[in-house]
């Protein structure tokens, strides 16, 4: 038995042999390995220098890069469950395609909400001498920086800081509450406008997650609140989830509501489409048509919305552009800190018709 001797990594190239091979100096190939336009380089030159390093397989020094230019050209999203859930993971797809943009790495990590690992984690990225750091909620909620990221380059992405000292980029959770107040009122509903959704008393979460506290449920609620009002009108009332935004728990509520003596809803407006589908579920149920009798609409912009018939009106979170401006914030720091509230669009489904004649 002979032992296979271990495969030689072939000699890494040098900026001498690029040089050579585009008949350039070394420092004409620094410039335009480095992306410097302010050396009067020829057009020409830059086409032979990109040429000869394809050609020659030329990878530049990342150490030495770094040490010189003081960028590593890397960046890390740190989430909690962002990059493992597959509804909310389009805000990786928004950031990685902005920064592939400025020719930078997108490193991804996901915590799990765990305190301690995500600790370990910011400490073994920043030892990679990354130049900031996109830090992601998978609810929008109010968070506390970690310790590790004090003075540290960073945007929050759906999620923001009490006393907002940090950039944040988040959906426009109130401006999307005044929109499904506006589309109703506009189809002639008025006094039987019902909201499915809130808090259990004393809870500031789902079962999941107790303590969250995630801050898009009560911005909705504003917006929808502050639109009714200008209308001189208010929600007909409110419905408690039992324990989390899920189908069964939507389905609970509203057969619950509709229970309930001279409850007549011309509208549901639910905290996202998994409440929505099950309203729709308790809706059939009890003999009433969605939107003939009650017209539904969610948020969130989910798949729940096109899993029922008729499709969910839903005013859907937009993963992909928040991440692409946390990205660009990133790259572009401010003066001072800085909030970005990202437009929440309708995707129209069949679910919001004209109010029925009461």
């Amino acid at each position: 038995m002979t032992d296979t001797p271990p495969t030689r990594r072939a000699p890494r190239v040098t900026l001498r042999e690029v040089a050579e091979r585009a008949g350039v100096s070394r420092s004409a190939v620094s410039f335009v390995m480095n992306g410097r336009t302010d050396q009067r380089l020829s057009d020409d030159v830059f086409e032979r220098v990109r040429r000869a390093a394809d050609e020659l397989g030329y990878r530049p020094n990342i150490t030495a890069q770094t040490l010189r230019t003081g960028r590593s050209g890397t960046v890390a999203l740190v989430s909690d469950f962002v990059s493992s859930t597959s509804f909310a993971n389009s805000m990786v797809r928004g950031a990685m395609q902005e920064l592939r943009e400025r020719d930078t790495l997108l490193f991804t990590v996901d915590t799990q909400g765990d305190a301690e690992l995500e600790e370990q984690l910011l400490q073994s990225l920043l030892g990679r001498d990354i130049d900031g750091v996109i830090y992601a909620s998978m609810f929008t909620r109010t968070i506390a920086l970690p310790r590790a990221l004090e003075g540290v380059p960073t945007v929050l992405l759906n999620c923001v800081t009490a006393d907002g000292s940090i950039d944040a980029v988040v959906p426009d959770e109130f401006a999307a509450g005044r929109d499904a107040a506006r589309m109703l009122l506009d189809l002639g509903h008025r006094d039987d406008i019902w909201f499915v959704g809130a808090l259990p008393a004393g809870s500031r979460g789902g079962a999941a997650w107790p303590e969250w506290d995630p801050i898009a449920l009560a911005e909705r609620r504003a917006g929808i609140d502050a639109v009714l009002a200008a209308a001189g009108t208010s929600l007909a009332g409110v419905t408690a989830i039992d324990d989390d935004w899920d189908v069964a728990n939507g389905r609970r509520a509203v057969s619950q509501m509709l229970a309930e003596p001279r409850v007549r809803p011309t509208a549901l407006v639910c905290a996202n489409d998994a409440l929505a589908v099950g309203a729709y579920q308790a809706l059939h149920h009890a003999g009433l048509s969605v939107p003939t009798d009650v017209s539904v609409i969610g948020f969130d912009g989910s798949p729940y919305a096109r899993a029922v018939e008729p499709e969910l009106t839903s005013i859907a979170l937009p993963h992909i552009e928040l991440g692409r401006r946390a990205a660009a914030m990133l790259a572009a720091p401010g003066d001072s800190p800085r909030l970005e509230r990202v437009p929440m669009p309708i995707r129209a489904g069949g679910s919001v018709g004209v109010a029925p004649s009461r």
